[in-house]
């Protein structure tokens, strides 16, 4: 791998526009159509997509319309999100598997191959890792049945915050379960980017590129909802975050998950455009390993 062959792919907030997790919607003002063909035309390889807006459009439009829609786009990385609550039991549990269904039905009709969640969303305290990796492998046992990978964010608004908590959930559990690693969580939740090493590759089942000042913008959830960066125009220096990730050995594609409302309200395609160049230029001075001839 090289930075010439490098794909990324648009986390749905990156160029969903005037809308954000926990809105009154979070279905996308611009047709999925539009935003494909604004990613393709920017040069993006994959999109990311939310359960209410993904099940809408597939509402309106039909599956068959849909997966066209990606295929005719160059659309190839397909993700679903976001999915909590899995580890609860009773009725929060029983919506989330119902969640958790949904989204592995139309992963299977798109060809999507990761699912993303979370652990514990706001809860205080130590995360209970038994019962966790339990309910761990019962969704990565679900998901193995259409070929998807799960991805678990260790967010720091949740119980499971850290590189070593995600590790304890995760390990061992599943081949196709592992982390999700993202510039911000690493950063906000107080690690260092030398702790991916840690990580071994084959969990690493996805990575996310952003960046923010060096100063939390209120509690974390609105720092990361509302004001978040550009890649290398805040302070988490995210070139320094890639070459930790490329030293672990990860080969695959990466996410770029910009939630800001300064890129909400500017033009799709312009959003489209600017986040494209911005992440690829962090790729300019990686160090790549050297492939044998």
């Amino acid at each position: 791998m090289n930075k010439n062959n490098v794909e990324l792919i648009a986390s749905y907030w990156t160029i969903a526009g005037d809308t954000y997790p926990g809105a009154p919607s979070e279905i996308s003002p611009y047709s999925l159509q539009q935003r494909a063909e604004a990613a393709s035309k920017a040069g993006w390889k994959g999109m990311g997509l939310v359960f209410e807006d993904i099940v809408s459009a597939v509402q309106k439009q039909g599956m068959s319309t849909v997966r066209k829609i990606f295929d005719d786009n160059g659309i190839t990385h397909r993700e679903v999100e976001f999915l909590v609550d899995w580890h609860l039991q009773g009725e929060r549990r029983a919506f989330s598997d119902s969640i958790r269904d949904q989204l592995l039905d139309i992963a299977g009709d798109l060809g999507a191959t990761r699912i993303k969640g979370a652990g514990g969303l706001f809860e205080e305290g130590d995360p209970d890792v038994p019962a966790m990796r339990e309910a761990f492998a019962v969704w990565c046992d679900k998901a193995a049945a259409y070929g998807v990978d799960v991805a678990l964010e260790f967010l720091p608004f949740s119980s499971v915050n850290t590189i070593d908590k995600a590790l304890a959930v995760t390990k061992g559990v599943r081949p196709n379960g592992g982390v999700l690693v993202d510039t911000w969580h690493v950063a906000r939740g107080g690690m260092s980017y030398d702790e991916i090493a840690k990580i071994p590759v084959d969990l690493i089942k996805g990575v996310e590129l952003n960046d923010a000042d060096a100063t939390l913008v209120g509690d974390f959830f609105n720092d990361s909802t509302h004001h978040r960066k550009l890649c290398g125009e805040g302070d988490l220096n995210t070139a320094a975050f890639i070459q930790a990730i490329v030293d672990r050995g990860y080969t695959g594609a990466y996410g770029v998950e910009i939630i800001s409302k300064e890129l909400r309200a500017m033009p799709l395609e312009v959003a489209a455009k600017r986040v494209f160049e911005t992440t690829m230029a962090q790729f300019e001075n990686i160090r790549f390993p050297e492939v044998a001839a």
